[in-house]
């Protein structure tokens, strides 16, 4: 089976990439300090715009936008996976680091990226590791906050966050 990729120049992508049988060396801060590095090395020699993410204990999630001309997304992922891969070589104690792919969705339209955005700064509050989005270090959320996109106190209320009403 062909796996087909999304490829829209200058799209915004929602990545899931998580760690090779769940394992949760990201929460580490060599491994935190080690994925942001190779992150700002890749995209000053492959630009695209981070818009959001958050870094989970065994997997990530962001929303990047790529250069006009540019959809590439699969060789900055992979140069960043192996970037992480070399440089933590035997220093964390887990021999493979990264499941072979990741996942990707093509955002729509401003909506979508919302919602997407809300996704992710909510996702530590989901996976129960705090009662509030801006308990969690490892998120975009506080730059939202600082640029007053979000209040401080975003996300207490997650039925009216994601659209269910009761």
């Amino acid at each position: 089976m062909q796996y087909r990729r999304a490829n829209t120049p200058g799209g915004t992508y929602f990545f899931t990439v998580v760690t090779h049988d769940r394992r949760p060396w990201l929460q580490e801060p060599l491994s935190i300090q080690t994925l942001g590095d190779a992150m700002r090395q890749v995209r000053e020699q492959k630009p695209f715009d981070n818009l959001a993410m958050v870094l989970m204990p065994d997997h990530l999630h962001c929303i990047w936008r790529l250069p006009t001309e540019d959809a590439d997304f699969s060789t900055r992922w992979m140069l960043i996976k192996q970037a992480v891969a070399h440089r933590l070589r035997g220093r964390i104690g887990v021999q493979h680091l990264w499941q072979n792919r990741f996942w990707e969705h093509a955002l729509r339209d401003d909506r979508d990226v919302e919602q997407h955005t809300h996704y992710i700064h909510f996702n530590p509050v989901k996976h129960g590791h705090v009662a509030h989005v801006r308990d969690w270090p490892y998120s975009t959320f506080h730059r939202y906050v600082k640029n007053g996109i979000y209040p401080p106190d975003w996300g207490a209320a997650p039925d009216e966050l994601f659209g269910v009403r009761e």
